[in-house]
């Protein structure tokens, strides 16, 4: 081989690995670089407590929660049929009855149920069980983070102790942080933010980072088991949701985290990936 095709192969293997760094560390994900991180709160609930300390790799995690948009693609391509649809029905809040039930119908382009307004393309897509996020990873060649992950991200590769990702209270300069709920829960919700459910994934500002929607507008699944006294296997969700609020669950804490069987779907949870 003269030292032509020498170089031309040279430039052309730098281009290619030049092409793959930009397709990941574009703005679709968030280099999270690896580092101590303190997981728990001795402020919070008992799931929080003790703190504990893990050393984390560096990945690569989705800004925003899987979009409407994003998932119906996946359904188009490989025609996969959520459990919400196979059970024909899920979890939805009633804010007229104040309490969750079972409905009919729901699922993640109708997530309140057939008779209510269909998913918007540009909002977290919810109505998906743990089974369901995990068929979506799998067909995108990804993952879901771990709980442990999630929570690293969330105080921003640096073992930030804030209790949001972005500081210590939900309003900054009277401006709404999050997507969460303002009021007494389930009695009244004020609405000052705007959105009694879900809002666009970019709605409001990202994290010092540059993630989006790490705290408030819906729980997302984790790839970790959920151990509280509980026998049932159950998989850790983190983040809080548009239901949530401070003296109910305070879930939108960086700390916080709940259990969900991995077969339930919610009208309020949805799930990122992880791009290795």
């Amino acid at each position: 081989m003269n030292i032509y095709l020498k170089l031309t192969s040279l430039l052309l293997i730098l281009f290619v690995f030049s092409s793959c760094e930009n397709s990941i560390s574009d703005e679709a994900f968030v280099f999270i670089p690896k580092g101590l991180v303190d997981i728990g709160s001795e402020d919070g609930l008992d799931s929080e407590k003790p703190v504990k300390r893990y050393s984390v790799n560096s990945f690569y995690l989705a800004a925003h929660p899987v979009m409407v948009s994003e998932f119906r693609e996946f359904i188009d391509a490989t025609n996969y049929v959520t459990e919400a649809e196979k059970y024909g029905d899920s979890g939805v809040f009633s804010f007229e009855n104040k309490q969750w039930y079972l409905q009919e119908g729901a699922y993640w382009e109708y997530p309140a149920g057939q008779n209510k307004d269909k998913a918007i393309d540009n909002h977290p897509v919810t109505q998906v069980s743990w089974n369901d996020a995990i068929a979506y990873a799998t067909w995108k060649g990804e993952r879901l983070p771990t709980a442990i992950e999630w929570e690293h991200a969330a105080r921003n590769g640096s073992n930030s102790r804030t209790k949001y990702p972005w500081g210590d209270n939900i309003k900054v300069n009277s401006q709404h942080k999050a997507n969460v709920w303002q009021g007494e829960f389930p009695f009244i919700n004020t609405n000052e933010d705007g959105f009694m459910m879900t809002s666009s994934v970019k709605q409001f500002p990202a994290s010092p980072i540059g993630l989006y929607d790490m705290a408030g507008n819906v729980w997302e699944w984790t790839d970790s088991e959920y151990e509280e006294g509980n026998s049932k296997l159950m998989k850790t969700i983190k983040g809080g949701s548009f239901l949530c609020d401070p003296d109910f669950c305070h879930g939108y804490r960086v700390s916080a985290r709940m259990g969900t069987t991995p077969d339930t779907s919610l009208m309020h949870t949805g799930f990122r990936t992880v791009k290795n």
